[in-house]
């Protein structure tokens, strides 16, 4: 599944969630369901203006610093292949990217610079 198709399917878990049907759920807060279909179908990208997605988590009554909300952001993000701002915001967090993206492609990490940025990822 692409971070396109999971993010409509998260967006329409917490729309379900909500107890509203798409129709419902668009005319409460006077939104487009063909677009709003589409982005639950993984057809049509998540907005890219924090503005809009806090619209929508706050239509999705997605509570803010939860897991949800968090997974709400982070899949956005990805989906626009952006890191998530508060990462960037944490200076030292970010600096551990590059050390991060390595792991992910397989390469040699030492041990030590991995526990090291596990350390680093819990404080945060």
């Amino acid at each position: 599944m692409t971070a396109l198709e999971e993010f409509g399917r998260f967006f329409k878990e917490m729309r379900v969630h909500t107890g509203l049907t798409l129709r419902n759920f668009c005319q409460q807060d006077n939104l487009d369901a063909g677009n709003i279909s589409k982005l639950e179908r993984g057809l049509i990208t998540p907005p890219k203006s924090r503005e809009k997605l806090d619209e929508y988590a706050n239509y999705l009554k997605i509570e803010k610093g939860s897991d949800d909300w968090f997974k709400f952001y982070d899949l956005a993000s990805a989906c626009s292949g952006m890191i998530p701002p508060d990462i960037l915001d944490d200076a030292k967090l970010a600096a551990k990217l590059p050390l991060l993206f390595r792991t992910l492609r397989g390469q040699d990490v030492p041990d030590e610079k991995l526990v090291e940025l596990a350390e680093l990822i819990k404080r945060s």
